[in-house]
């Protein structure tokens, strides 16, 4: 059974909850569609836009851009237009609903012309230096999108998708565990002399914690809410707050509450895929935190990857059907993931980041034999329903095993 949340006893407060995180959902909706009607009420409409990635094509290249408003694709000519760049573009508002300006959108446009001034200075001067680390431009895309949330190549990005690892590489709660350990124990020591000489008396592991979240903020913010942070830092910081107040921090309750905020305060993310992901590995952990609480840790560890792997893999393919028999080697990558990131976040910072790209090259010129694959729609909406069955129900659990396995075994046969 699902434990409540402190501040939530019953279904009347839970009532309470939802009705509140609804009207704010309304309200900001209310807010996006006046935004929306001044966007639209002229057939063009100019903005400043940041160039989030660069599509090649035979004849010319779609630009992914973003603004604070909204996100976008357009055509270009100007094959000088790196990811980054500051933009200044007129674009064609016709036939753009407003349905389409919350997902991102397709439009065409005109007068785009490089700003001279750039916005996000600190985020280019980071890239840049990550970028300067490494003399193959495809390693630097990695490592961009790796620290920096920028988008890699449609290459790139298959290469990924046929080992199994682009969870990995996109930015989401995994990076932030690792991250805030990293903080933690770095602020850990800066902090310890001086809390002890001055200040004896105060919680030396919440104010670092405290301390950790603020960096943390910072780092979301720099990114520019990507929605899966922004799912892990919300989750982050209730954790913070239950754990002053005793409130049990792993529930589905607790998960419950954190997307429906998420989605009420940022209501475009009902359309982020990046988001759905993010929220569905949280689910699969807790999932299985509540049928294998018991094993062995050791074995825990061990099985918790690969089980975690079995269980997303039907959503994932439903969504994206490359499939390859080296995503078998998924969830040891996962393992090895987590000595790689903090080593290679290390080696940049000391600008050494280079060290190890003779065997990430390697990696990447690996031969690989991939085929498509697609997943029914009723498949995966009854694996969906089997999924939130399961928290209640150990039948229905067991049914979402077989499923999975089944799906699976299925699967990589194909290949």
């Amino acid at each position: 059974m699902i434990k409540p949340l402190l501040f939530a006893r019953n279904k009347k407060e839970w009532f309470y909850i939802i009705f509140f995180l609804i009207f704010i959902f309304l309200c900001n909706t209310y807010y996006l569609y006046t935004k929306y009607q001044i966007f639209n009420e002229n057939e063009l409409h100019q903005s400043n836009n940041i160039v989030l990635n660069v599509y090649k094509k035979n004849t010319h290249n779609i630009l992914k851009l973003q603004n604070n408003e909204f996100t976008f694709y357009t055509k270009s000519k100007n094959y000088s237009i790196k990811k980054l760049d500051n933009l200044n573009i007129t674009i064609v508002t016709k036939n753009i609903s407003f349905i389409d300006y919350l997902k991102g959108f397709y439009a065409n446009s005109f007068n785009i012309n490089k700003n001279k001034i750039i916005r996000d200075d600190i985020l280019k001067n980071i890239s840049n230096n990550i970028s300067n680390q490494h003399d193959n431009k495809e390693i630097s895309q990695i490592f961009t999108a790796l620290f920096l949330a920028i988008p890699m190549n449609n290459n790139l990005q298959e290469t990924m998708a046929q080992y199994g690892i682009s969870h990995l590489i996109a930015i989401s709660g995994f990076h932030l565990g690792l991250l805030s350990f990293i903080l933690y124990w770095f602020l850990y020591m800066l902090y310890s002399p001086f809390h002890q000489k001055y200040i004896p008396y105060r919680n030396k592991k919440f104010d670092i914690l405290i301390f950790t979240s603020l960096l943390l903020f910072y780092y979301l913010f720099l990114l520019g809410n990507v929605p899966s942070l922004l799912r892990s830092f919300v989750m982050f910081v209730f954790a913070l707050f239950f754990l002053r107040t005793n409130i049990k921090i792993l529930s589905f309750s607790t998960l419950a509450l954190v997307s429906l905020l998420i989605v009420s305060l940022f209501p475009k993310l009902l359309f982020s895929l990046s988001l759905f992901f993010s929220l569905a590995g949280v689910f699969y952990i807790y999932l299985f935190l509540q049928y294998f609480k018991n094993l062995n840790k050791v074995l825990a560890f061990l099985f918790f990857n690969v089980w975690l792997f079995l269980a997303i893999n039907p959503i994932a393919h439903f969504f994206f059907q490359t499939v390859s028999i080296e995503q078998l080697y998924s969830p040891l990558f996962t393992i090895l993931f987590s000595i790689f990131y903090p080593l290679e976040l290390f080696l940049h910072i000391i600008t050494y980041g280079d060290l190890l790209d003779v065997y990430i090259q390697a990696f990447l010129n690996m031969q690989i034999k991939s085929i498509d694959v697609t997943i029914a729609p009723w498949f995966f909406i009854l694996y969906l329903i089997l999924s939130f069955l399961s928290i209640f129900s150990k039948y229905s659990f067991f049914l979402l095993n077989f499923a999975f396995l089944f799906l699976n075994t299925y699967l990589y046969i194909q290949v």
